[in-house]
């Protein structure tokens, strides 16, 4: 247990952070290209044409469903809290869509691909993501809104 956080696992966060940094690392040197999900599930889907091929961004994406599939058979279902009402979660996940085209690419793409790679573009879009979040969580609190 850490002083502060009583529900941290920071065995299961290092293995997840290996688990991470190795998918992106096969991808990278595998492929050639960077392991960005937003980038995947929009080849996936076909909403994009270019990039990672259809093949290979279907099975990464089919992987992550995949994994969080076993895992829950394996580990218990995961309790997760959300924000009162459905509205809620459709805005957030419209920002965030939005944000991850305005920025070209989302959190995996830069925080951890681009990042390795000390990418000046990803370096201030993660501080940006980073500083945002901050911000945000601040405002809900200030407001009374914060969960």
């Amino acid at each position: 247990m850490l002083p502060g956080f009583p529900e941290a696992q920071p065995v299961e966060g290092l293995i997840g952070g290996i688990m991470i940094g190795l998918a992106a690392a096969i991808m990278l040197l595998g492929t050639g290209r960077i392991a960005g999900v937003s980038g995947m599930a929009s080849r996936a889907m076909l909403i994009s044409r270019s990039g990672t091929p259809w093949p290979i961004a279907a099975l990464f994406v089919g992987g992550l469903i995949f994994g969080a599939v076993v895992f829950s058979a394996v580990a218990g279902p995961i309790e997760a809290q959300y924000p009162p009402g459905v509205g809620w979660l459709i805005a957030g996940g419209l920002f965030v869509g939005f944000g991850t085209r305005l920025g070209s690419g989302c959190t995996s793409g830069h925080g951890v691909c681009g990042m390795s790679r000390l990418s000046p573009r990803s370096l201030l879009a993660t501080a940006t993501f980073i500083a945002t979040g901050i911000l945000t969580v601040a405002a809900v609190n200030l407001v009374g809104k914060g969960w």
